[in-house]
């Protein structure tokens, strides 16, 4: 049955920083652009992330920043290059919105939370005349794209439209991955899977006292994979940025394994391990020697004792068994999603030329520490420019 459907000129599915990044380029080159949000208030996820402070990029060059995407489509890395981190510094300072580099090149807002950007990109959409409405779920596109809102059933018939619909985690923030039924019909959708998720451990006593206490100076790595930093013990498990780093590699099965002193190599660890005197106790000689911390030493004693006679291994891969990811909803961010496959070069479908993909519901995965917003607002931006496109295609056809 055909539907009485609102014609506009552009739709934009998600206002998280992919349709917003989306609806600002539309809108910048005239298109009258409405954006719809299925939650009552934009970018939670955004604010979300703002709570640490909002890691926007990464200040390196930009092969060692697409490197930490890898493996990746070539589509998602002509992206990044199209719109890398020199690029979200300008966007973030045009929106009055000063950054700073961190020592560890991380990306911040002076003002270290995402709400007086939000509000300022809110206000520039605004002025473009892109029009948020809130609370709108879409439901259906094939007989134009139907949503669910708070006054009934509602249909649009957009000349092009973006969907920035998210992946499959934090699904109270809106990324619930529920569109991908809706989406099989036109492209190829990959099985979503955790990324930088934490680490559920069931711990022994002894580690009650270490329970969110940060382990700094660490190598870490997962197969593949690996990461220099540091980690959270939590009551549930491991956290932080180091673990998230390594998580694909944790996805494929790999151990975690743990360098307690990266700055040491094997040799020197051995030297000093020589000098242990025969009647010093072993977590004495780790703290006033070694200088370890308790709670590197916790956890050496967790996961490696009995304790061998050549400590070497267990401090310098100690191995972490039967960790288990937690729960996806929980992931910061998920892999899988619609393919490249299905797109073209500017994140169109390929069975359908006027509707365009972008943000984290595309299969593309990053460790956190700015690659992920990053990510998200490159691919807004080209499949808004695809979409321009596309409509003064379908302008001059009539």
């Amino acid at each position: 049955m055909s539907r009485i459907c609102e014609q506009c000129d552009a739709l934009v599915v998600g206002a998280g920083p992919a349709g917003l990044m989306a609806a600002d380029e539309m809108s910048r080159a005239g298109l009258r652009v409405i954006l719809t949000e299925a939650k009552p208030s934009p970018a939670r996820k955004f604010l979300m992330a703002g709570k640490s402070g909002l890691n926007l990029t990464k200040k390196e060059s930009l092969e060692t920043f697409l490197a930490a995407y890898d493996p990746c489509h070539p589509t998602m890395v002509d992206a990044l290059r199209e719109f890398g981190p020199l690029d979200v510094v300008a966007w973030a300072d045009a929106l009055g919105q000063e950054v700073f580099a961190g020592s560890t090149g991380r990306v911040f807002p002076k003002a270290m939370k995402a709400s007086p950007l939000l509000r300022a990109w809110l206000a520039k959409l605004n002025s473009q005349g892109v029009e948020l409405r809130r609370n709108w779920r879409l439901t259906d596109i094939d007989d134009g794209f139907v949503f669910d809102t708070p006054d009934g059933e509602r249909c649009l018939t957009p000349k092009v439209t973006v969907l920035a619909l998210g992946g499959a985690s934090w699904a109270r923030l809106g990324s619930d991955g529920a569109w991908v039924d809706m989406l099989k019909p036109i492209g190829k959708i990959e099985p979503f899977h955790a990324s930088n998720v934490a680490l559920h451990i069931a711990w022994s006593d002894h580690m009650a006292p270490h329970f969110g206490v940060a382990v700094k100076n660490i190598g870490l790595a997962a197969g593949a994979y690996t990461s220099r930093g540091e980690m959270v013990i939590s009551r549930s498990g491991l956290e932080g940025g180091g673990v998230y780093t390594v998580s694909r590699g944790l996805r494929d099965g790999a151990p975690l394994v743990v360098d307690l002193m990266p700055d040491w190599d094997h040799a020197r660890v051995a030297q000093a391990l020589n000098k242990r005197k025969p009647k010093e106790s072993t977590a004495n000689f780790l703290r006033k020697t070694l200088r370890l911390p308790p709670e590197k030493i916790a956890l050496m004693m967790e996961f490696a004792r009995p304790l061998p006679a050549d400590l070497v291994p267990a401090l310098k891969r100690l191995e972490i068994p039967n960790a288990k990811p937690a729960p996806m909803d929980e992931a910061i961010s998920t892999a899988g999603g619609v393919s490249f496959d299905a797109l073209t070069h500017d994140l169109a479908f390929k069975a359908r030329p006027t509707l365009f993909a972008a943000g984290e519901m595309l299969d593309w995965d990053a460790p956190t520490g700015g690659y992920l917003i990053t990510g998200c607002l490159a691919t807004g931006l080209v499949a808004g420019r695809g979409a321009v496109n596309a409509f003064a295609r379908a302008s001059q056809d009539g």
